[in-house]
């Protein structure tokens, strides 16, 4: 755990001396190491100050007086006194035991660089006895004949490493030098070259070429050759050039079968199988995999701990979690663990399959074999992939089939052309069926979402294709050996580069089976939705709307939240990026009210319909952004000071607004009037009504009036649970939640833990009386999320921090990198 260095001419903190000499890998675990830093710094620190007692006395005209001399008790005196000869002592005995770590005795003696000479490049106070080297003349390899990873021989060795393995790729990547292999990759480029500044470079090598194009943000650009002379002369030419420090390379190129040689991206022989590319870990057992995340999470959450000590602004003591984070291995909090998913197999209820050609250039319906930006395009089918549903994939082959026939054309992300783009499958699962590690689920309900752009294309071409389509679905499950559900298509169309549609995407639905009122098919996109259980709850489930992909393990990942939590009956729990409402209606029987915020239309919708299915009456949802409501909402809710000549009015969806003052024993008159938005919150206009008859009280409307005075409120503990994208948390709700005082519990749930590292250096960092304002940093693209959390420190304002208490992982994503994260904050 190091710490940023203290400027020469300023004084270092006790933690930054802490930190400066070098550590023992071997008891930083037990913190031994540091402790004996410690102890040696205070006794050399003492010994200066006995030396100075016992000489001459300095005359009085010399001496500074103290400004208010107070003088010490005598018992002060001999505590401190017996705590100096306890620590002489034990100082001694770690002398003792430094001088018989020689060469000899020790095979890790001066196998890594002392952290001090990294830094600044001397001698660290140890001298000669310090185990570590001091420079690269004293450093010996380590007993398995590795060198220290940030010395510059062990850089030397990875370099010729990668030289070696470059060679080796080329030696079993050669270019197909035939007629049939006219169109190549050129492999290397700068990403922010576009197809002219590639036409300039290779008219300037003296390339020749028949066409040549390239993508901005893509490695990779595309060139099409007339006859292999030209392949053969440019391949001579690139194996003596470089661009940007980077040699290019020529690589064969994918072609659509029967479409004239089409370039569709980079083809290699070394390329990864659909298994390894979308379940890396499926080869290891289900325990290593779970060991292997637990290791990966345990790094990871030290970076929080380093870079919180970082942040800690120099004029303020280390907050306690950060010292006592030397006593668990430089954990934040403690780890305790991970906890398995009910289902390994076939367990996500939400696929989205890619549409696109396979390496052979054939048309296929499944997963991407790698990044986009490094030219790869190739898609195949998710036949082998353990995570999938056998159900997902037979609807994926069915759409395949289909495809084969289409008279309209697959997307092609190259030209950014092409009508079908991507298939999405959601599964329902039924409540009443008994689930083991062995068996998948059975599924009730399907929804299929077909993604698709229409830019130039006729609509009655449109709906003769969708007919063919919606025929080819019901066909194709009917014709299935085994339980083929469908219940509901819908058509998404989306114009973006990119398959990430914004949620306000038009969607078309083509079947609603039993949607009718007398239960019958109809087609009403609010009809078009499936339905899931938690926790004994039903859930509808929108096309759009987020909602856990593996719900058995999402139960157990509620439940924990809601336990940490420590919820009762006075409690006010804030449900931060709510989705479908999942978290606050499985908690809602638990606490006193529900407030859910989230900013998507239709995932609010399915929250306020899940509420009425499960018959739940203490929540309330909010259709906003977080970072523009958090902070209004906690006022509101938490009883903050408003303007005594108003008052503030709060409709059902929690939202507030000021109005002119009215006469405590007057009613309000009100009219609902739908369709309308204020920043950005979805509201119902409340005005004076000259057409109702009758008067409707603000209690009456399900209002709350409050007058200008704080608000008194029957929760007395109040709770926030945040479940947020990828991203993490936006800033303004990290400073809302952080200078609210009324927040003392808050339950992070993560699927990126990098987002919720970065997150909470924000959350547990002590800040300055007098923050600092940040007027941006012109290379913030270049920054880790930590880094730019570390800086955003700077001009929080003085609050008190909260500091992890625990955190434990859950498995959502067997045979994945991935898994959800759970920490508890707490001040």
């Amino acid at each position: 755990m190091e710490t940023t260095p203290a400027a020469p001419s300023e004084e270092p903190r006790p933690s930054d001396l802490q930190s400066t000499a070098p550590r023992d890998p071997e008891k930083v675990a037990t913190g031994e190491h540091n402790t004996g830093e410690l102890r040696q710094n205070s006794e050399n620190e003492q010994q200066q100050s006995d030396q100075a007692m016992d000489a001459d006395p300095v005359p009085p005209t010399e001496q500074i007086q103290p400004s208010n001399p107070e003088p010490k008790p005598t018992a002060v005196i001999n505590s401190e006194k017996r705590k100096r000869e306890e620590e002489q002592q034990q100082t001694s005995d770690t002398e003792n035991k430094k001088k018989n770590l020689n060469s000899s005795s020790n095979p890790l003696w001066k196998t890594s660089l002392c952290s001090y000479y990294r830094r600044y490049g001397a001698n660290c106070s140890h001298g000669e006895t310090c185990r570590y080297a001091h420079g690269e003349e004293e450093l010996r390899p380590r007993p398995d004949n590795t060198w220290d990873p940030t010395s510059n021989k062990a850089k030397e060795m990875q370099k010729a490493d990668e030289m070696e393995k470059d060679e080796e790729v080329e030696d079993e990547e050669q270019v197909a030098l035939d007629e049939s292999s006219l169109d190549k990759c050129l492999v290397g480029l700068p990403r922010k070259w576009v197809h002219d500044a590639l036409k300039k470079f290779l008219e300037e090598k003296g390339i020749s070429y028949k066409t040549a194009k390239k993508k901005k943000g893509m490695e990779v650009g595309f060139v099409t050759f007339e006859n292999i002379e030209q392949v053969e002369s440019a391949m001579e030419i690139l194996r003596e050039s470089s661009s940007g420090g980077k040699t290019i390379k020529l690589r064969d190129a994918i072609k659509k079968s029967g479409d004239g040689g089409l370039v569709e991206g980079m083809n290699s022989s070394t390329r990864k199988s659909v298994r390894e590319v979308v379940t890396p870990l499926a080869h290891l057992s289900y325990s290593d995999q779970l060991e292997h995340k637990k290791s990966s999470l345990s790094q990871l959450l030290k970076k929080l701990t380093r870079n919180a000590r970082k942040a800690c602004p120099d004029d303020l003591p280390l907050p306690d979690w950060i010292l006592e984070s030397r006593e668990i291995g430089g954990l934040p909090c403690k780890l305790e663990g991970i906890l398995e998913s009910p289902l390994t197999n076939g367990y996500r209820n939400k696929c989205e399959f890619s549409v696109g050609y396979s390496l052979d250039g054939n048309i296929t319906v499944g997963f991407m074999l790698g990044n986009f930006r490094e030219g790869v395009t190739a898609v195949e089918e998710p036949t082998d992939c353990p995570n999938v549903s056998k159900l997902a994939c037979t609807y994926a082959k069915i759409f395949q089939n289909f495809l084969g026939s289409s008279e309209l054309p697959v997307w092609n992300r190259i030209n950014n052309t092409g009508f079908w783009r991507q298939l999405t499958v959601r599964e329902g699962r039924n409540p009443d069926q008994g689930i083991n590690a062995e068996s998948e689920m059975q599924i009730k309900e399907v929804m299929l979402m077909i993604q698709v752009c229409s830019t130039g294309v006729e609509e009655e071409v449109m709906k003769a294709e969708f007919e063919k389509m919606r025929l080819a679905f019901s066909q194709g499950a009917n014709d299935a050996s085994y339980s083929l559900p469908l219940t509901t298509i819908v058509v998404q169309d989306h114009t973006g580069i990119s398959n990430a549609a914004p949620a306000d995407c038009p969607l078309i639905p083509l079947l609603v089976a039993g949607g009718g009122t007398d239960g019958s098919d109809c087609l009403s996109i609010d009809k078009a939705n499936i339905h899931d259980y938690i926790s004994n709850l039903c859930f509808s489930i929108s096309p759009t709307a987020f909602f856990q992909v593996n719900t058995l393990a999402a139960e157990r990942l509620y439940k924990l939240a809601g336990d940490w939590a420590e919820l009762s009956e006075d409690t006010l729990l804030f449900d931060v990026c709510c989705g479908t409402g999942t978290i606050g209606l499985t908690l809602a029987h638990r606490v006193g009210m529900v407030v859910g915020i989230e900013m998507n239309e239709s995932a609010v919708s399915d929250a306020q319909r899940n509420a009425i299915i499960n018959d739940i009456t203490n929540c309330k949802f909010i259709c906003a952004k977080a970072e523009d409501v958090m902070g209004s909402l906690l006022k509101e809710y938490l009883g903050a000071p408003t303007d005594a000549s108003s008052k503030v009015i709060s409709n059902s969806n929690g939202h507030s607004k000021k109005t002119e003052k009215i006469s405590e024993d007057t009613n309000v008159k009100l009219e609902a009037t739908d369709g309308q938005e204020r920043n950005g919150v979805q509201e119902k206009d409340i005005t004076d009504s000259s057409e109702k008859k009758e008067d409707i009280s603000a209690t009456d409307a399900g209002l709350t009036v409050s007058d200008g005075k704080e608000k008194q409120h029957r929760f007395k503990n109040v709770v926030a649970i945040v479940d947020p994208p990828r991203v993490g948390l936006h800033p303004t709700v990290i400073k809302a939640l952080r200078t609210h005082p009324g927040i003392r519990r808050l339950v992070y749930i993560s699927c990126n833990p990098d987002s919720l590292v970065a997150n909470a250096i924000e959350l547990c960092t002590p800040t300055s009386d007098k923050p600092v304002i940040n007027k941006g940093h012109k290379g913030w693209r270049n920054i880790s999320s930590a880094g730019l959390a570390r800086h955003r420190t700077k001009s929080m304002p003085n609050s008190e921090h909260f500091r992890p208490v625990r955190s434990m992982a859950v498995d959502l994503f067997p045979h994945t990198n991935h898994c959800e994260m759970v920490m508890l904050f707490q001040r």
